[in-house]
């Protein structure tokens, strides 16, 4: 054995022994909590039997319940990189905690009386069909590592947003669901233990008989069939296997991300380079983490009264390990680009966009659904109406446009067509730090929420500025690096959200992009930072015009390309943090509409944002009229409503080109 192997091997038994003793002292910590004299607990009954029980039956089941359902992530996790060769592949990135979470709720919802049916097949049922879609999309690229990061994160915001959808509109009862798919450990008996290890053991075991197939996997599919592997059918079974262990795990406590990411790289990362070390060292490291994660929490709920979900801070460290995985994959730009119409056509398609708006406009004020049918509103109804209809359809329109000028900005700017605030996972820091700005100063109100998303938002940036210097730019690795700030701030706000409370609730309507508190003054203060800040982009056109001819050129024309950069940018955070306010994190028009402007052959920067603008107005308008009628009497936010059609647009792009 080389020095380095033993070398390395000292240190993975190192890590492995201190993460082993912490577990072990946060679980005993826990105990000696329960049945101390001062706690809660023990001081509600003396005698200890009650303290006993709730050690007996919640802390030891719970504790178990971590080690398992890390191991199980952990094997996950590892067994999806082989397959795919890809050190980001893991249950969430690639949507199969998120198809499994969608597929449980939706059953719970509308098949209740599948009740005795394994709640774990109809989970199993789900993660098959996400991680079977997100291939299907990335098999013409060969599965290139990040395209099928990128396709996989799409397909889990699919999911996500029409998980949310269902929840809302499907009563009460289901609200828990929400907070259930952040990743909770609490248990109540020793069920959930023994169902994990059940089907741990055997995935374990199985997974080792597969160690040589496995490490023929690491070769190109070529060698891999030239030494007898049968590489198809070996794939199929391992990733079956995989999403088996993840639908386990999501079935019992929630969704559990960043360990099925984690662990395997940990493993690499202190010297493990072989298969057959990995694979048995990732589920061991993913049972420590989870376990010392979740001992944590235990020890912060204690402290504060907090009531954190485990999973949820475990997405906490998801964003930096991805920011630097991102920097470690070949840079890939996704080629999205449209043919354009003909000279003529162009002419005549701002007016009829123009015109388009108005109609729409009429129509989301004018027209009403009742229990028949869809039709006009009579005069006397439309008058009542309005002060609700026509706040919140100018407060979208506007926001629908600001989005749709940052998308613009930054997508010319980088020359990445697949670059928008939602993507980026700008719209959600500023959400994130709008929240924050309620919990901290509630009383500065209307103008402290724009300030807090507008602040968000530039910070969100800055942190995209800083990765960029490695790369993040290039390509998928920026939406990458923007998939790693959406995680890190979607697992903060779900944190804030167990709270409870009044704040809750309005981070859950900024969520999903809900206008229901929209009033004329929220309207007009939108319409207005619209207006103020579109018009600076027509005015920098210019500048976007240098920018979309390389690195060079425009410096070489006299462009100062820090200064300039800094100032798109800091135009494009402030227009995300002002539409933040009523469309939420996850709308897409921002990347829809530019997209749609290119369509249409605009070449010019001017023209671009022009007609960009206007059709994010547009998009917006028709979700704001089709989330009002198609749901009839419930209304669906607009913001979730959008998600629902871009998300699947990007998709079919994804899947073109």
């Amino acid at each position: 054995m080389m020095p380095d192997d033993i070398a390395s091997r000292r240190h993975i038994l190192l890590l492995c022994l201190l993460l082993a003793m912490l577990s072990l002292a946060l679980f005993g910590w826990s105990l000696v909590d329960v049945f101390s004299a001062n706690g809660s607990i023990a001081a509600m009954n003396p005698s200890g039997r009650f303290a006993g029980l709730i050690a007996l039956h919640s802390l030891a089941p719970r504790y178990l319940v971590g080690l398992l359902a890390g191991a199980a992530l952990g094997l996950a996790g590892v067994l999806l990189q082989i397959v795919l060769r890809n050190t980001l592949a893991d249950p969430s990135s690639l949507g199969v905690a998120a198809g499994a979470h969608l597929a449980i709720v939706a059953a719970t919802a509308f098949a209740p009386e599948l009740g005795g049916f394994p709640r774990e097949s109809v989970a199993f049922a789900g993660g098959l069909v996400a991680v079977f879609i997100v291939l299907g999309l990335s098999w013409r690229r060969s599965f290139e590592p990040a395209t099928v990061v990128v396709a996989g994160m799409m397909v889990g915001l699919l999911c996500a947003s029409l998980t949310a959808t269902i929840i809302l509109y499907s009563g009460q009862y289901l609200t828990s669901l929400f907070l259930w798919g952040g990743g909770s450990l609490a248990q109540q008996n020793w069920m959930p233990p023994l169902d994990l290890a059940v089907r741990f053991v055997p995935a374990f075991v199985i997974s080792m008989l597969f160690v040589r197939a496995l490490t023929l996997l690491t070769l190109d599919d070529q060698g891999a069939r030239a030494l007898g592997l049968s590489v198809s059918a070996v794939r199929l079974a391992i990733l079956v296997l995989a999403v088996a262990l993840s639908a386990a795990v999501v079935s019992q406590v929630g969704v559990i991300g960043f360990v099925g990411l984690a662990a395997p790289n940990l493993a690499r990362l202190m010297g493990a380079r072989t298969v057959r070390l990995v694979l048995p060292l990732s589920p061991l490291l993913g049972a420590l983490m989870l376990s010392v994660t979740d001992g944590l929490v235990q020890a912060i709920d204690r402290a504060s009264r907090f009531d954190m979900p485990t999973g949820a801070v475990t997405a906490l460290f998801a964003g930096p390990v991805l920011f630097w995985l991102s920097s470690r994959l070949r840079a890939a730009r996704p080629d999205l680009r449209a043919d354009g119409l003909t000279e003529s056509s162009r002419r005549q398609l701002f007016p009829a966009i123009l015109g388009s708006l108005a109609l729409v406009t009429a129509l989301a004020l004018l027209v009403g659904r009742s229990e028949i049918d869809i039709g006009f509103d009579s005069l006397s109804t439309v008058a009542t109406l309005l002060p609700w209809r026509a706040p919140r359809l100018v407060a979208a329109m506007a926001g629908g446009a600001m989005l749709a000028t940052a998308g613009c900005l930054l997508q010319r700017m980088t020359s990445n067509p697949l670059a928008s605030p939602e993507v980026l996972g700008v719209s959600s820091a500023a959400i994130l730090a709008m929240a924050i700005s309620v919990f901290a100063a509630p009383a500065m109100g209307l103008a402290g929420q724009i300030a807090g998303a507008t602040l968000g938002a530039i910070l969100g940036f800055a942190v995209l500025i800083v990765a960029a210097r490695g790369g993040a730019f290039e390509g998928n690795r920026m939406l990458l690096a923007g998939v790693a700030l959406g995680s890190f701030c979607g697992a903060a706000l779900t944190i804030l959200m167990t709270r409870g409370g009044m704040e809750a609730g309005m981070i859950l309507a900024w969520l999903t992009g809900a206008t229901a508190h929209v009033d004329p003054a929220i309207a007009v203060v939108t319409a207005v930072l619209a207006v103020v800040l579109i018009f600076p982009a027509l005015l920098l056109s210019r500048w976007l015009d240098l920018l979309s001819l390389g690195s060079e050129m425009p410096a070489a024309l006299g462009l100062a390309m820090i200064r300039t950069r800094l100032v798109l940018l800091t135009l494009a955070a402030l227009l995300t943090g002002a539409a933040a306010l009523t469309l939420g994190p996850v709308s897409f028009v921002g990347l829809m509409a530019p997209h749609i402007a290119r369509h249409t052959g605009a070449a010019d920067a001017r023209s671009l944002v022009a007609i960009s603008a206007a059709l994010g107005a547009l998009l917006m308008g028709v979700a704001d009229l089709a989330s009002r009628l198609a749901f009839y009497p419930y209304q669906m936010p607009i913001g979730l409503f959008a998600s629902l059609i871009g998300t699947p647009y990007l998709l079919y792009m994804l899947a073109r080109r």
